[in-house]
């Protein structure tokens, strides 16, 4: 961990590093999804993702200004929970969902990268332009601190600004109608828990935010400016959301939002700006889901050396040069290709969510009944964290068990191999 440079990483550039991923895969992989589970209102389950989120961002905030570390979550729950199975599990759950995050974000790439060419979601093009993308992202991280901050805040505020520019062109040509999207033939029929359900992803949506505390210790006066960052990050995320779901609905019906589910966002520019809003949408997809991706990759890799220097997770060098860091970035990578290849988009998301709300509730639970003194946190705002966290977890297996039960066994098997193998782990370092 000493070879992590202190100071590194600015206000700016760790704001940079949180939109980064949050305004890529958040609005042009999910958007279709939350507007299957939630029909002609799914504008506003972004809005509710993002009181979630910032009510869930208080036990990372308090914790960061206590604990700066470049390890974030894994050192939070270690200094709750002690090393132990708990600590080392529910940390590596955090690191299965953002690799699960990037893969997410490359096979969003491939997909709209192909709507420049006519060429079907389905096609095998996409899971290997997303391959293509996490090769780039390696090599971008091995140029350092400097040279990703610098990167990632140059893209963030590009594609911040495309985005606007879209949306506020797309309302205009609608007459800056705000009416809900015509339902269209053929609408799911929709129930109180598909609404809650809409919620868990447009949380996951926002849960770039743990990219800030992930690198605590590099950013200049991290106690004032972590919590910071995570709350502007979101502020600005939340927005460039909502203007653009508003813009997607004012241009297409529900039916036609879910039918182009992968690339929604592309399918609106259509009827208001032809092909040219086409490429100007997908160019803006892929400043997005780059930037994304190198500032997810940025942040896993650093709190999995953490985890590895803790000796909470194996490693092993297979003849590797380099830090641990270095090696720890080759194995997001592989990891983040194989699910891009295996999986869908969809899969991928629901995966997503439901390990990154048991690590979720892990850690308020641990700032609630261990921490909520020593970080000075108020427990009727981590509480509250906790039952949301609960109620949409609760709501989103139900939906997923009724819709794809197969891709709820694979997350409860991720987590129990996850617990188990930590604890076989742990156990036989402790008998040498």
């Amino acid at each position: 961990m000493s070879k992590y440079k202190e100071n590194s990483i600015t206000l700016t550039g760790a704001v940079g590093l949180g939109t980064g991923v949050m305004v890529s895969a958040g609005i042009f992989a999910l958007l279709g999804q939350v507007a299957e589970l939630s029909g002609v209102w799914f504008p506003l389950m972004f809005i509710a993702g993002g009181i979630a989120t910032a009510f869930s961002a208080y036990s990372y905030i308090k914790m960061s200004n206590h604990y700066p570390s470049a390890g974030g979550i894994g050192m939070f729950l270690a200094k709750a929970y002690g090393e132990k199975t708990i600590t080392a599990a529910a940390a590596l759950l955090m690191a299965l969902s953002m690799v699960i995050n990037q893969s997410l974000v490359a096979r969003t790439f491939g997909t709209y990268t192909l709507q420049l060419f006519g060429t079907d979601s389905g096609s095998w093009l996409v899971p290997a332009l997303g391959v293509g993308l996490l090769t780039i992202a390696f090599l971008i991280n091995i140029a350092g601190n400097s040279f990703i901050q610098t990167f990632t805040s140059v893209m963030s505020l590009l594609k911040i600004l495309g985005l606007t520019i879209f949306a506020i062109a797309g309302l205009w040509v609608s007459g800056f109608s705000f009416e809900p999207a015509e339902v269209g033939t053929n609408a799911p029929n929709l129930s109180g828990a598909s609404y809650i359900a809409a919620i868990a992803l447009t949380i996951l949506a926002f849960k770039g935010f743990t990219t800030i505390t992930n690198s605590g210790a590099e950013i200049k006066e991290p106690k004032k400016n972590v919590g910071r960052a995570i709350m502007i990050s979101i502020a600005v995320s939340l927005s460039v959301y909502l203007i653009l779901a508003w813009a997607v609905s004012s241009s297409l019906s529900i039916t036609d939002i879910i039918e182009a589910k992968d690339y929604a966002l592309a399918e609106a520019a259509r009827p208001a700006f032809g092909e040219l809003g086409v490429w100007f949408t997908v160019i803006i997809a892929i400043l997005a889901t780059v930037s994304g991706i190198i500032a997810s990759v940025f942040a896993v890799s650093r709190m999995l050396a953490m985890l590895t220097d803790m000796k909470l997770i194996p490693h092993r060098h297979f003849g590797m040069p380099g830090n641990i860091q270095k090696h720890t970035l080759v194995y997001t990578i592989v990891l983040a290709m194989a699910l891009t290849v295996l999986f869908d988009l969809s899969r991928i998301a629901a995966i997503g969510v439901i390990l990154y709300l048991i690590m979720d509730i892990i850690v308020h639970w641990g700032v609630l009944k261990k921490l909520r003194d020593k970080v000075n946190a108020n427990p009727g705002i981590v509480l509250t964290a906790l039952l949301i966290d609960g109620i949409v977890l609760g709501a989103f297996i139900w939906i997923k068990l009724q819709q794809d039960w197969l891709i709820v066994a694979v997350a409860a098997g991720i987590t129990m191999l996850t617990f188990t193998g930590e604890k076989y782990f742990l156990r036989s370092g402790e008998d040498k």
